[in-house]
C-alpha cells in the first residue's frame, strides 16, 4: 500500500484555490502530464507535499502589478520544503457573471484581494464596489451557485468554462503584461549540476544580527563577488521589531565559488541562514530583457 501511495503522490501537484484558479493554470502549463489537487490554503498545499500526498506544490510569490503575496512568507518559516523551479504565468483577468447579466448592471465585483488590486482602475471605471473573496476561481464557483443581482467576479477563462459562466470582458486587468511568478516546492532537493555557462537562481532566507549596518555588511559579499541580487524582501519575525527576516533571490548557483565566498561573508553578519533551493532561471526572464 505504501508503494502505491508514493507512486500516486509522484504524479500530483497541489495548489491553493478552486479548480480554474490561476495556480491551477500554472500547474497545467508547467506539469501538463501530472494530476492536480486543489487546497483551501497555501499552507495546506505545502503540507500535502510534506505529508507525501503530492510531489509538488505550486505557490504564487509575487505579481507584476500587485506586488508580493504576503502570506507566503509566513508559510516559508513553517515548511522544510525545497524550491526546485520557478514559473511565470501570464494573467488574463476576465470579468465574469451569470448568463443574462449585462455589464451595465454590475454594482459589485468580487475576487481575491490580489485580483481586485490588479483590476482596481477598471472596477472604479464601472462604479462598482469591491468584494474581497478567498480565491478567484472560488468567486466564480460562488456566483455559479448563487444568483445575486448585479454581482460579477474577476477570474480566469478556465473558471468561466468550468462553472458555465459568461465572460463580460477579457483582459480586465489594468495593465498589459500582468504576470505572476510561482515557485514550485518539493520534499526532494533537486539542485541542478553547476555549469558556468547556465543561468541559475538561488533562493534563501536569513536574519541579520542586531548590529549597526549589519544588513549593509551582510550584502557586501555579493557585490564584491559580482553576484546579481534579483530580489530582497524583509518581514517581521514573531512580532519582534529587533529581528528582521529577509528573503532573497540571487543570480548564481549555490556551488559557484563566488557564491560560496559571498555566503561566507553573509554568515559573519547573519544567523539562521536557510537555502531554499537552486534552480534554472525561467525563460521568461530572458524574454523580458530583450
Amino acid at each position: 500500500m505504501t508503494g502505491q501511495i508514493q507512486l500516486e503522490a509522484s504524479q500530483i501537484v497541489a495548489y491553493q484555490g478552486e479548480p480554474g484558479a490561476y495556480s491551477h493554470l500554472a500547474c497545467k502549463h508547467t506539469f501538463p502530464d501530472l494530476k492536480t489537487i486543489h487546497c483551501a490554503t497555501f499552507g495546506e498545499a505545502l503540507q500535502k507535499v510534506e505529508h507525501g500526498e503530492a510531489y509538488y506544490a505550486m505557490i504564487p510569490l509575487e505579481n507584476s502589478t500587485a506586488g508580493r503575496v504576503e502570506e507566503i512568507y509566513r508559510e516559508l518559516k513553517r515548511t522544510q520544503l525545497h524550491v526546485v523551479k520557478e514559473h511565470f504565468e501570464a494573467v488574463n483577468h476576465c470579468l465574469i457573471a451569470r448568463h443574462g447579466v449585462a455589464i451595465e448592471q454590475i454594482t459589485r465585483i468580487g475576487s481575491h484581494p490580489q485580483a481586485l488590486a490588479q483590476c482596481d482602475d477598471n472596477i472604479k471605471a464601472l462604479g462598482a464596489k469591491n468584494v474581497a473573496m478567498y480565491d478567484t476561481a472560488g468567486a466564480a464557483k460562488f456566483i455559479a451557485e448563487h444568483d445575486e443581482p448585479g454581482f460579477a467576479v474577476i477570474s480566469s477563462e478556465l473558471a468561466a468554462e468550468l462553472y458555465g459562466l459568461n465572460i463580460l470582458k477579457t483582459h480586465f486587468n489594468d495593465r498589459e503584461g500582468n504576470t505572476t511568478r510561482f515557485l514550485v516546492f518539493s520534499k526532494q532537493q533537486k539542485m541542478p549540476v553547476f555549469e558556468p555557462e547556465k543561468i541559475y537562481i538561488t533562493t534563501f532566507m536569513f536574519r541579520v544580527r542586531n548590529l549597526p549596518a549589519a544588513l549593509y555588511k551582510a550584502m557586501g559579499g555579493f557585490a564584491t563577488n559580482g553576484i546579481n541580487m534579483l530580489k530582497l524582501e524583509s518581514y517581521m519575525v514573531n512580532g519582534h521589531f529587533t529581528a528582521t527576516q529577509f528573503y532573497i533571490d540571487v543570480e548564481a548557483h549555490f556551488q559557484d565559488p563566488a557564491m560560496q565566498r559571498a555566503l561566507e561573508e553573509l554568515r559573519f553578519f547573519s544567523e539562521d541562514i536557510r537555502i531554499l533551493g537552486t534552480y534554472y532561471a525561467d525563460e521568461f526572464r530572458f524574454q523580458q530583457s530583450k
